[in-house]
């Protein structure tokens, strides 16, 4: 089970716990059907952080958007990340935002591979 962990970049403790739990009941096979839908939906904490800081070269939003908040990404593109300070409170909230995001994307696996068998 350690390897399916082990795929996964820059795993915080707080989103292992997390799939631990939605996958304790799972038969070795289920989790890595799982796992392999998971890593493809799932977004690393870094990669947020880094796509906001675009946010100061003008390009804001951008990590909203990635995270399925297309709306937002587009206020933020429109307004310059709501004139910095909206890039500035995600640059500081960027491994809340990526947990947040990866604990629906988790959910979204569980239920398709219901959906599945």
């Amino acid at each position: 089970m350690d390897t399916f962990y082990m795929s996964l970049p820059n795993l915080d403790p707080a989103e292992m716990a997390f799939l631990q739990q939605i996958t304790k009941d799972m038969t070795e096979d289920q989790k890595r059907n799982f796992f392999m839908i998971y890593q493809s939906r799932r977004r690393d904490p870094q990669m947020i952080l880094l796509l906001t800081l675009l946010g100061f070269v003008g390009v804001a939003g951008v990590h909203r958007m990635m995270m399925a908040e297309i709306g937002l990404g587009v206020v933020y593109l429109f307004t310059g990340g709501i004139c910095m300070i909206g890039t500035i409170i995600d640059i500081f909230n960027h491994k809340k935002l990526a947990l947040d995001y990866n604990q629906r994307m988790a959910t979204e696996s569980m239920q398709m591979m219901k959906m599945m068998g």
